[in-house]
């Protein structure tokens, strides 16, 4: 695969990245016979977490691989001692070979959107549960929260900078789905070696405080004399480490006008990037741009919007899903040879049978709702709206469509599907979706 659709780490095998309990229904399923039952499952959301409008599918280039890589090795299959010999046997053999449809990376989904349908037989559909949703599952949540994130910032470019807050090769994917978000750069040098994503970064608060004079005292300018040597003068300078208006100074006093920008981690952003910004006005220093970081979210950058903030950066909350670090995602039986399936527990109901689904748009290019229909089923009428189709072929007799979209590609088609919500769709802070998601053409149970 090219570069930007790897996974983290490589190995070739996927098979025990699940939970026993799908080895267990497959022990069953061989003994009683319905292993071979055609079955359909789909991945859905049955709410979306944290007042959000809208999700975010991320991931989906790193589902095709694990599914791709989803068999056993010998090694593996010695610690299943669980299993029957019939079942070890069918395991050492294993290879997905059936059909896999949904929605591209970077679509927008909503409550109930038929995210990912997965046909083939139980037993090679069932032990698929766990991977494709860990993948799912987190990728989209960073990504939803990068969106929203973006959106906020309003043109101004967002560095993803959290590596150091989630599980190391988590913070690669975190990387990964923050870009195809909408995110201008990141901090994790493995994630722009595996994704092409831009890398940026300078310096931390300890480059300044290893610099110290003879008697032990604090020698900022030093410092920053120091990384313009190294890195030149469009560097961005860390000026918040002791004094901030002192530090300014050192910094323009190192750099000249033509420094890069400087960077501020503390304290209340607002005013002190205005205060900041006149500084730098009076010193001449009318380019050098301010960035800002701190504990950023969507909620903070929006707060932010009218004060003189060239970038930001983000951390914590990007790649912790900004306190959603799963969008809650599930994986049910939904067709049984051909017969419609469904769970009717309270607060759990859910509709049967294989669906596909299609957007209507208003003339102006505003998206009106969801319609899932039956999988088979023709398009339903729409009056004068416009229409467009979600589900797309994926897997196909176990192997993987052709011609599937790059990173850049997917991040550009997000791009363009977020400019078709309503606007009070981008909203931070409302119960409902931005569009509703309506069923069409299914039996009422």
């Amino acid at each position: 695969m090219s570069p930007d659709n790897s996974s983290l780490p490589h190995q070739r095998s996927t098979a025990l990245l699940t939970d026993m309990y799908e080895l267990t229904m497959l022990e069953a399923a061989m003994r009683d016979g319905t292993a071979s039952r055609r079955a359909t499952f789909e991945v859905f959301a049955r709410k979306l977490p944290n007042e959000r409008r809208y999700g975010v599918v991320a991931g989906i280039p790193r589902v095709l691989e694990a599914v791709s890589d989803y068999f056993f090795t010998e090694d593996q299959l010695r610690t299943l001692d669980f299993l029957s010999k019939k079942t070890i046997d069918y395991l050492r053999q294993f290879s997905f070979t059936g059909q896999i449809d949904g929605y591209r990376e970077g679509e927008l989904y909503f409550p109930y959107s038929p995210i990912l349908t997965v046909r083939g037989t139980f037993a090679e559909c069932v032990v698929l549960e766990t991977v494709l949703l860990s993948i799912l599952n987190a990728d989209s949540a960073v990504a939803s929260a990068a969106a929203r994130m973006v959106t906020a910032a309003d043109g101004r470019p967002i560095m993803e900078m959290g590596s150091r807050r989630t599980h190391e090769y988590a913070a690669v994917t975190a990387s990964r789905a923050a870009y195809l978000a909408g995110f201008e750069s990141t901090s994790n040098l493995e994630a722009a070696h595996r994704y092409g994503i831009p890398a940026a970064g300078t310096s931390a608060h300890a480059w300044t405080l290893l610099h110290v004079d003879d008697e032990g005292q604090p020698d900022e300018v030093s410092a920053f004399r120091s990384q313009v040597a190294a890195q030149g003068v469009g560097t961005t300078l860390l000026v918040d480490t002791y004094d901030v208006t002192r530090g300014v100074a050192n910094a323009i006093e190192v750099a000249g006008t033509g420094l890069g920008g400087v960077r501020i981690d503390s304290g209340d952003l607002g005013s002190m990037t205005r205060r900041v910004r006149k500084q730098l006005d009076s010193l001449g220093a009318y380019n050098t741009k301010i960035v800002v970081s701190s504990d950023l979210d969507e909620f903070s950058i929006a707060g932010l919007r009218s004060d003189p903030i060239d970038s930001f950066g983000v951390g914590t909350s990007v790649v912790t899903g900004s306190g959603s670090p799963t969008m809650g995602m599930v994986y049910k039986l939904v067709e049984v040879d051909g017969h419609p399936v469904a769970k009717r527990s309270r607060g759990k109901a859910m509709t049967g049978g294989a669906k596909r689904a299609l957007r209507t748009y208003r003339s102006t290019g505003t998206a009106i709702e969801e319609l899932v229909v039956p999988f088979t089923a023709s398009d339903p009428e729409v009056g004068d709206a416009q229409t467009r189709t979600l589900t797309v072929p994926l897997i196909r007799d176990g192997a993987v469509v052709p011609d599937q979209p790059s990173l850049r590609q997917s991040r550009d088609y997000l791009a363009q599907q977020l400019v078709t919500l309503p606007w009070e769709g981008l909203a931070l802070s409302r119960d409902e979706p931005a569009i509703g998601t309506r069923f069409v053409g299914f039996d009422k149970a």
